[in-house]
């Protein structure tokens, strides 16, 4: 049985920019014994294109910035009412493949939605989750000596107009939905995150979660 710990920091609103560059940072300087973590915050609106991103996808930015990430996949948006959640895993450690950690995540999000009576769904070609054929979460990743960055965002309570904006991750006319236009009633943000955060737990298999305090130090 693991004993391993995962440490959660809280950042709210952050800018991408600086958020990237303490993903580098934490990622190129850590050690053999230092914790994972994952970090829960929001952005203001951007577009993000991934490495092997290409510029046809990116259709009408207009106001919004676009920055070039190093992450796999195509081009996301990100913006206020959207969860995102940085993965920082020793992935050796954790002793599971790439893509069997890909699926655990798309499974913590699943059993999320689930807890809302929303019925959600993987797909083996297009790393993300979807309900009734519409995309809700998105997933992009970076490997580096074992070691993970970037991650997944879950749509909570959103403006979806800047999708309309972008091909989501590569795939023209894709239809994008969020928590709170498939549940009744108003979605609690904090809610949501700490059941994401129970989920990420179980699945990647740690014993205990531990809400790290105080500034980011990377």
């Amino acid at each position: 049985m693991s004993t391993a710990i995962l440490g959660v920091r809280e950042l709210g609103l952050l800018e991408y920019q600086p958020a990237w560059q303490a993903m580098q940072r934490f990622t190129n300087e850590r050690g053999p014994a230092t914790g994972d973590e994952i970090w829960l915050l929001q952005h203001p609106p951007v577009f993000t294109q991934g490495q092997a991103g290409k510029p046809e996808h990116l259709l009408l930015p207009g106001d919004i910035p676009v920055v070039q990430a190093d992450r796999g996949g195509q081009v996301t948006y990100h913006g206020p009412g959207q969860l995102v959640c940085y993965l920082l895993l020793d992935v050796r450690r954790l002793g599971i493949g790439v893509r069997e950690m890909v699926s655990r995540i798309e499974q913590s999000l699943i059993d999320l939605l689930a807890s809302y009576d929303v019925q959600a769904i993987s797909k083996p070609d297009a790393p993300g989750v979807y309900v009734d054929g519409a995309k809700i979460a998105s997933l992009g990743l970076r490997i580096r000596n074992g070691r993970s960055f970037h991650g997944l965002a879950l749509n909570v309570d959103m403006d979806l107009e800047p999708f309309g904006r972008i091909n989501p991750c590569g795939y023209a006319g894709m239809s994008m939905t969020q928590l709170a236009d498939l549940v009744a009633g108003p979605v609690a943000f904090s809610e949501v995150n700490a059941r994401l955060r129970e989920q990420l737990v179980k699945h990647l298999g740690y014993a205990q979660q531990q809400t790290l305090t105080g500034a980011m130090e990377y």
